[in-house]
């Protein structure tokens, strides 16, 4: 099996008419938030030293005061993030275009545009949020301006500005792909639905 089938399996076939950047844009998203998940998951988790533990902070003997709420919530986070980045797929993958088979009364059905559009778009301003963020957090605070409590120093705080500089592009890169989508999908002819799948979703 090649990694190109893998990849498919994963995230679903193509779209017809998909252009090969476009895919390659999709990727880069989920790329974006990878390195800032792993990075919380080692530092904050495995207690690895990207960052000046804490024994005195609340939640966790070893848990610093920026991401006080325990081991679950930094899991959590981890898992919610790519999870998020990983619905962009749904602008260049046939799911995005068609209701898959899983989704009852829509399976086969096709996709409106404005239902993709209008939540990639709002998503997409929202993430906006991290150009903002990462500024507060370079004066040690968090966006509602309270202290940030995160202790790092020199190789530590290269080692965060590498995991966290990605994340200003996921909202520019999801934009892009938004765009993209509305285009194609506009100018494109309904995509061919499976006779079969549709008749079943008439009839269940």
């Amino acid at each position: 099996m090649t990694a190109r089938t893998i990849l498919t399996k994963l995230h679903g076939r193509v779209a017809a008419d998909v252009p090969r950047w476009a895919v390659r844009t999709a990727y880069a998203i989920t790329l974006t938030t990878l390195p800032s998940c792993v990075w919380r998951i080692v530092g904050i988790n495995l207690g690895a030293p990207l960052l000046e533990h804490n024994s005195s902070g609340p939640g966790s003997s070893d848990a610093p005061h920026a991401f006080d709420g325990g081991w679950w919530y930094v899991i959590g986070l981890s898992v919610f993030s790519e999870a998020l980045a990983f619905l962009s797929f749904g602008l260049v993958a046939r799911w995005g275009e068609v209701w898959p088979n899983w989704i009852p009364g829509l399976r086969g059905r096709r996709v409106p545009v404005l239902a993709a559009v209008i939540p990639a778009g709002l998503g997409s301003a929202a993430l906006l949020i991290f150009p903002y963020a990462l500024v507060m957090i370079a004066f040690d605070m968090k966006i509602t301006g309270e202290p940030l409590g995160l202790v790092i120093h020199g190789w530590q705080s290269v080692a965060f500005w590498i995991a966290y500089a990605p994340l200003v592009a996921w909202g520019p890169l999801l934009a892009v792909l938004t765009v993209h989508y509305y285009r194609r999908r506009r100018s494109a002819r309904p995509p061919a639905v499976d006779s079969r799948q549709t008749g079943a979703a008439l009839t269940g």
